[in-house]
């Protein structure tokens, strides 16, 4: 097919936008540390089961060294402190700033594979990434800044912290996409795409066990597991967010630069607004509409 990798992108944003809904259900439920901890050894069973059925292994150990080393930089900087940094960027200056600095990835992504993987773009795609960011900020900024006139709710102040949490989650994204294109490429081709993503989550994993001893959060863990319900959401979340949403997102970098498959991955919020009207009942204005067509514009640009 033509474009394969484009629709695998489209299926990957899919699969974070199913995700999202679950995770979020989880998060109200039992708070957002321990759906972290549990998300990752659902989607790390998952792995193992899926390796041993389709190759015979649970572990990809006939992985080449610079691959376990650059796709375990990718889950320690992209799964693990990608995600410390977003978290605190939404408590501190909330979804809209938060979520247009994480969008930034794109076009951050390009600049470095640009730069270090010598991946090349014509004019039209670059204009294509500006254009589809620019459509989703409109939507970001129009969503918030509705809720923010709600005489219920207050205006949230914007800090130089909260702004660095941003840039901080915005650089982790890029750097662990780079970084698991990198360790992918080998002389006869790309890796299996589920296994690189299975060393990334064991490499977070690891990570995320240290950082819960040294805070002392394992008892919201505790907690957390005893309420079935957000232990299925989460498992559910973990299927079709960080083990087939993931894993099909490392899949499109087999069929895309990295610059362009960012910029497809960075539509989340877009395909979040049937969600929010048809679940959550919100108002979707002729602005969001707007900001919507205006992504789309971008990514045929993107296909051109």
């Amino acid at each position: 097919m033509v474009f394969t990798g484009e629709l695998i992108a489209i299926v990957t944003v899919l699969c974070w936008t199913i995700s999202i809904q679950f995770f979020e259900a989880a998060s109200k439920r039992v708070g957002a540390a321990p759906v972290n901890i549990i998300r990752l050894t659902c989607a790390l069973v998952l792995f193992g089961c899926f390796l041993f059925f389709r190759h015979g292994y649970i572990l990809p150990v006939n992985f080449p060294a610079h691959a376990w080393i650059y796709l375990s930089l990718s889950g320690i900087i992209g799964f693990f402190m990608g995600d410390i940094f977003l978290f605190k960027a939404l408590v501190e200056i909330g979804p809209r700033l938060a979520m247009l600095i994480f969008s930034l990835s794109a076009p951050t992504a390009a600049l470095i594979g640009w730069i270090f993987l010598k991946e090349t773009y014509v004019l039209h795609q670059w204009m294509g990434m500006m254009v589809t960011l620019t459509g989703v900020g409109i939507v970001i900024l129009e969503r918030n800044q509705k809720t923010s006139n709600s005489s219920n709710l207050k205006i949230r102040q914007i800090t130089v912290k909260g702004v660095l949490y941003g840039f901080g989650a915005m650089l982790g994204q890029a750097l662990g996409y780079i970084l698991s294109k990198k360790g992918m490429q080998t002389d006869s081709g790309y890796l299996d795409a589920f296994a690189a993503t299975q060393i990334r989550a064991i490499a977070a994993f690891i990570c995320f066990l240290i950082f819960f001893t040294i805070m002392g959060k394992w008892r919201d863990v505790r907690v957390a597991i005893k309420d079935r319900k957000a232990v299925v959401f989460t498992a559910i979340g973990s299927a079709v967010g960080p083990f087939l949403g993931v894993s099909l997102s490392l899949l499109v970098l087999h069929y895309l630069t990295t610059g362009v498959a960012s910029s497809f991955l960075s539509l989340v919020p877009i395909f979040i607004i049937p969600f929010s009207i048809v679940l959550h009942k919100e108002h979707v204005s002729i602005r969001a509409a707007a900001g919507a067509a205006i992504a789309v514009s971008g990514i045929y640009l993107l296909m051109l």
